[in-house]
């Protein structure tokens, strides 16, 4: 065990020796996850400009406003430092393969959307770095489109693995299942292990010290700390449940008209408190909200605040999404958090990143010490 972990230690010693690209790199939670682990992250590319603000402002890296669908390989490819083992990240946006978004409507040909992982292939191909990992949902998996990637990096000579991933098992207050994709032209890779039977964070160890405030309050020294208003029934509502429990536990006068229909009595999961000593349910982009999940607050009459939801999707209390003054839109700000990487989850994969390097740099070495990056 020592002799492993001290394998580890210095595997990390490699760490100068990779530049990344982050494409749909949203507001950095990736490039934050693999920049903490010492993973020069270069550029972030992404065609929101509400992202723009917050990639910058937290991570030590350029962004580039654009389509990836637009980018050509040539204006990226000198972002690169010269000289290093080149890795190109992403998560192409995955709405089109979520479970919600299966539920309602299948998958099509016709949403754009379908098609960014297929120009993410393009700039692989295009760019041949050394490294790729892609992060997005389980459901991806079940798709051709999934298939034809893993086709094309093999024929490109990656090794390719990939797994889905509870992230509550890597120390992310937050059950969120997610699908992690790594592949190497140096050799086989593998997403670390997590510690079997660690003791998972919950969403008191995540937000427990939190300064306490009313719905539709404003924490003064961190405007992000806000939750939205209730309305007179919504607040009868938070205050009749229980932490984990659901609508049903309620006075049938406080139930929704939609609930008691049939079609709806299989949603239980919403107008739901979080429990403070288990993870927190998956924060989508409208955990604001006390009726769009189990977002209510495990104590207080309130649904979570900005600043919570992205504490429970692991970004650093003082990481900026807004300049100093600036208005926050809550309902911008709450898609950018419940779009984003979880940061620890970048984290683990820049270190099953590193540990690789660690073992299998010295083919780099070997076969591209005549090569050239470009201008850095």
């Amino acid at each position: 065990m020592v002799r492993r972990k001290r394998n580890i230690e210095n595997s990390f010693k490699t760490r100068a020796r990779i530049s990344a690209i982050d494409l749909f790199c949203g507001v950095g939670g990736l490039t934050k996850g693999l920049e903490k682990v010492g993973i020069d992250v270069r550029l972030g590319v992404d065609i929101d400009p509400a992202c723009e603000y917050p990639y910058t402002a937290n991570n030590n890296s350029e962004f580039l406003l654009k389509s990836v669908q637009d980018v050509k390989s040539k204006e990226i490819k000198s972002k690169y430092v010269p000289g290093t083992i080149r890795l190109l990240a992403g998560c192409a946006p995955c709405q089109t393969f979520s479970t919600y978004n299966q539920k309602i409507a299948k998958a099509n040909f016709e949403d754009h959307r379908w098609w960014l992982l297929a120009e993410f292939s393009r700039l692989v191909k295009e760019l041949s770095p050394e490294l790729v990992t892609m992060e997005n949902v389980p459901g991806l998996i079940e798709y051709d489109i999934f298939d034809e990637f893993i086709s094309d990096l093999k024929q490109e000579g990656y090794e390719v693995s990939y797994q889905i991933v509870n992230c509550s098992d890597y120390g992310i207050p937050q059950h969120r299942q997610r699908l992690v994709l790594l592949a190497s032209k140096l050799g086989p890779i593998q997403m670390l292990s997590h510690r079997k039977n660690a003791k998972l964070k919950t969403v008191r160890d995540a937000i427990g010290k939190l300064p306490p405030i009313a719905a539709g309050g404003v924490y003064e020294k961190d405007p992000m700390h806000q939750s939205s208003t209730l309305s007179p029934m919504n607040m009868k509502r938070i205050k009749a449940s229980k932490p984990g429990g659901t609508w049903r536990d309620w006075n049938s006068k406080l139930v929704s008209p939609c609930h008691k229909k049939s079609s709806g009595k299989t949603y239980p999961s919403v107008y739901g408190r979080m429990r403070w000593d288990e993870v927190a349910p998956t924060i989508t982009t409208q955990f604001y909200g006390f009726g769009n999940g189990r977002f209510g607050h495990p104590k207080q009459n309130r649904a979570i605040s900005l600043r919570e939801g992205a504490i429970l999707q692991s970004f650093p209390r003082a990481y900026k999404f807004v300049q100093t003054g600036d208005a926050i839109q809550r309902k911008t700000i709450g898609r950018l958090i419940g779009n984003a990487v979880p940061v620890k989850l970048g984290e683990v994969i820049g270190k099953s990143i590193i540990k690789h390097v660690g073992e299998y740099g010295k083919n780099f070495s070997r076969k591209n010490k005549h090569r050239t990056s470009g201008k850095a």
